[in-house]
């Protein structure tokens, strides 16, 4: 595994049909990170499922159900290296349902490409992918503007500006600057400007898709603060025994290291030593910010954890919070939200109902200056600042102490309604 060389997350966000996974797909193929064998026999599968031309889709979607209905479901790691980074690709749904899939994307991300249909612009989903990507702490964006090869666009520059004047206002309001995102014209299926620079549209001279991945900026690793490793899923391993897998968020995860799960199932904490770690299929002594792994712990039982406890030293354990105070922009509520308001937060890997017990002010989103205190009611569009008593144990922890693990989406009956993050906490005694 290319350890030497500086890892960065990549997510790769948009609406269901714009070309994301094909766009993935592509991408390890013609940069050599897929072979021409794993490709002939994905081409096959896709021509067997009436689905050809979907093959370079199939490349990230490996659950059978997904190619069988020809959508992405979970989030799919794909490991992929170029001259400068190594990168783990995360494929994020585009499909509404799976949204809370793609918010766990985003928060695990650094950086992210926006794919955005040529001949489809911009979407709810567009809009949507961008604010919270935003919000949940991606540092860096690229716009690929796909599909530049389909009928009606016929690689037409006209085209292509209309979509970069749409898709900038989009991220405009979500709080990007334009200037510093990079706007690509791709046509995935056929590789035009993925990899390969494309014959048939002169008007852009800018980098492929590959070369301007090249040149994010690795975001600073926080491995100065305690370890913090939210668990994504507990597989039962025959041989091993409980594999936990999950990305570290902060600090330094280590062999032989005495660390604590919490709340755990019965919401005491539950101990252990770490035993093994291992990425991509290579054991390894350590793991930092950034790395996808899982890992084998002494003590940790099948039933002892779930996804959504964190990991963090025994000395350091994470903080569960039985109340916490959030900076909170509401961006897609049907009404208005007021005190008792319970919703779905999803914080980490974790999705539990929070109670609004409080809206404490209403502030400016654009300069954060308070508007009006204690009002009754927030709407769409709103910046506040509320408290709030989760239902249940839930792991949080402060934007100015670890900010990682602050950050949160409000989801309520299948939209994510609002975003925000904790900036102070009661403990759970």
């Amino acid at each position: 595994m290319a350890k030497d060389k500086i890892h960065i997350n990549l997510v790769f966000i948009g609406h269901v049909d714009h070309g994301k996974s094909t766009t993935v797909g592509r991408l390890l193929f013609d940069s050599g990170n897929v072979d021409e064998q794993q490709m002939r026999k994905l081409k096959g599968k896709a021509e067997e499922l009436g689905k050809g031309g979907f093959e370079f889709a199939f490349v990230m979607d490996n659950l059978k159900e997904e190619r069988e209905r020809g959508v992405t479901i979970d989030l799919a790691h794909k490991e992929f290296k170029t001259d400068k980074y190594y990168f783990t690709i995360i494929d994020a749904p585009g499909h509404r349902d799976f949204i809370k899939n793609m918010i766990t994307g985003a928060s695990q991300a650094d950086c992210a490409v926006l794919v955005v249909a040529a001949n489809d612009g911009v979407n709810a989903q567009t809009i949507e992918h961008a604010k919270l990507s935003k919000i949940l702490g991606v540092g860096q964006l690229i716009v690929a503007v796909n599909k530049m090869d389909i009928s009606g666009v016929d690689y037409s520059e006209d085209k292509f500006n209309k979509v970069v004047e749409e898709v900038t206002t989009t991220i405009t309001q979500a709080g990007w600057k334009a200037d510093d995102v990079k706007f690509i014209p791709i046509a995935s299926l056929v590789g035009d400007n993925v990899v390969k620079k494309s014959e048939k549209m002169a008007f852009y001279t800018g980098p492929t898709l590959l070369e301007a991945i090249d040149t994010f900026n690795p975001p600073e690793k926080p491995t100065n603060l305690p370890l913090r490793l939210p668990i994504q899923d507990v597989y039962n391993i025959t041989g091993i025994g409980v594999v936990p897998v999950g990305r570290v968020e902060t600090g330094i995860f280590k062999v032989g290291q005495k660390v604590i799960a919490v709340p755990g199932r019965e919401g005491k904490g539950v101990p252990g030593e770490v035993k093994s770690i291992e990425m991509h299929h290579e054991q390894m002594q350590e793991a930092e910010p950034g790395d996808n792994i899982g890992f084998n712990v002494r003590g940790f039982g099948k039933k002892d954890i779930a996804r959504g406890d964190v990991i963090g030293p025994a000395e350091e354990p994470p903080t569960v919070a039985s109340e916490f105070t959030a900076q909170i922009i509401v961006m897609n509520h049907p009404s208005v939200v007021t005190v008792g308001y319970t919703p779905v937060f999803h914080i980490h890997t974790t999705q539990i109902a929070c109670q609004v017990t409080a809206i404490l002010k209403k502030l400016n989103p654009a300069t954060g200056e308070v508007l009006e205190e204690n009002p009754d009611f927030i709407k769409n569009g709103d910046a506040a600042i509320i408290t709030v008593k989760p239902v249940q144990p839930l792991v949080i922890e402060k934007q100015k102490e670890i900010p990682q693990l602050s950050r949160f989406a409000i989801r309520d009956s299948g939209t994510t309604v609002a975003a925000g993050m904790c900036i102070d906490l009661v403990k759970k005694a």
